[in-house]
């Protein structure tokens, strides 16, 4: 049989890992091996009870004190098939990081211990689509959604007027059943909510008619949901008591509104900021000229400074979004400035690019005429004509 690993190696802490330490080490080490986890890996269940072997031996601080003097030796004689190697568990009490472990593995636990006391309503989920302007200077919308209210004809308790609702004779009134399970260290307890009565404790016999023994009834409203500027596509608009009603006399839920942000053609936002391009001429880009830039306030005037390249950017302080904390702050526009080259031109527009163009690098140019030749123009002043 090949030796042990130590203990401390198993589980993948240090010599002075405190009770902390060890119990995280052992739940994630646990979840991750449980036998039910992987049905038929025998390497999977060994490595399940090496772990919980030693977690027995390094959360006890007895056991501890004798696995650090002499090592496995301390416990060669301790016989028992409980545990790997030979280790026994009969005298350990996994305690509460077992109920956790099959807390999450299969839903029962302490951790998840029912509860059939005054509890929130769930929330609400919907959404509404607004424009790219509506987003960043806010807006109101009305929304229509299904909500349920207490059923007025027996007030919320789902029994026929005249009658009350009854004991549940299976948790007896509690909200909660206990059922134990068999486990690889003996038989755990685990709570659960009722089933027959859904963790009210009360059964209904004869239901009302208008509500059919629920206590709700749905119908449909219209809510108004006031979008604040500068929210986001995919962010939410929290309505306070808009949602499910509660259970046992708790609060109602919540409304979360999605906000969706309708594409724009022109602007893209990134955070607070917007980012656009905006077409100029050749003429204003190389002489320089005021041209006309749209943003979310309407279009500004630019000057453009001569000489201005294509691809060239500019920032417009404070014309993008409002923030959410304060729509008087606002980000920044950022513009990229285009050099649009003409595709149509006349012959004499043609013929002045020309005279420009050789004027400038000392060149003569070839252009194809009318009917597709090649002509070679002679060396001009541009300025001569």
């Amino acid at each position: 049989m090949a030796d042990k690993r130590d203990y401390y190696e198993v589980l993948g802490v240090t010599k002075g890992a405190s009770d902390d330490e060890l119990k995280k080490a052992y739940r994630v080490l646990a979840k991750k091996y449980h036998p039910d986890m992987h049905p038929g890996d025998t390497e999977a269940e060994e490595r399940f009870k090496e772990a919980s072997e030693a977690y027995a031996v390094l959360s006890d601080p007895d056991k501890r004190r004798k696995y650090d003097q002499f090592g496995h030796a301390a416990f060669d004689g301790a016989g028992g098939a409980g545990g790997a190697g030979g280790f026994d568990f009969n005298d350990f009490d996994m305690g509460d990081i077992f109920g956790d472990i099959f807390g999450d593995l299969f839903g029962g636990g302490r951790a998840r211990r029912a509860n059939n006391g005054p509890m929130k309503g769930q929330n609400i989920r919907t959404s509404v689509r607004i424009t790219f302007e509506e987003a960043c200077f806010g807006v109101e919308k009305e929304i229509e959604l299904t909500l349920k209210d207490q059923c007025n004809t027996c007030h919320g308790t789902g029994a026929k007027p005249g009658t009350t609702p009854v004991t549940c004779s299976k948790c007896g009134g509690k909200g909660q059943v206990i059922f134990t399970q068999q486990s690889l260290f003996g038989m755990v307890r685990n709570v659960q909510t009722c089933p027959d009565c859904h963790g009210t404790g009360k059964i209904v016999k004869e239901k009302c008619s208008d509500c059919y023994g629920t206590g709700y009834v749905s119908s449909k409203k219209k809510i108004q949901v006031s979008i604040p500027a500068g929210i986001d596509n995919g962010q939410s608009v929290r309505i306070r008591d808009k949602g499910e009603p509660g259970i046992n006399g708790g609060p109602r839920g919540d409304l979360l509104v999605e906000v969706i942000v309708t594409r724009h053609p022109v602007f893209q936002r990134q955070d607070y900021d917007i980012y656009s391009t905006a077409p100029i001429s050749f003429a204003e880009a190389a002489l320089g000229a005021d041209v006309k830039i749209s943003t979310i306030d309407g279009e500004v005037i630019y000057s453009v400074k001569p000489g201005t390249q294509t691809d060239t950017k500019v920032r417009l302080r404070s014309k993008g979004v409002p923030t959410l904390r304060n729509k008087q702050v606002r980000g920044d526009h950022y513009v990229t400035l285009v050099v649009q080259v003409p595709t149509k031109l006349t012959s004499e527009q043609k013929q002045l690019l020309q005279q420009f163009e050789e004027s400038l690098t000392g060149k003569v140019m070839e252009h194809t005429n009318s009917e597709g030749e090649t002509e070679h123009k002679t060396k001009k002043k541009f300025f001569k004509k």
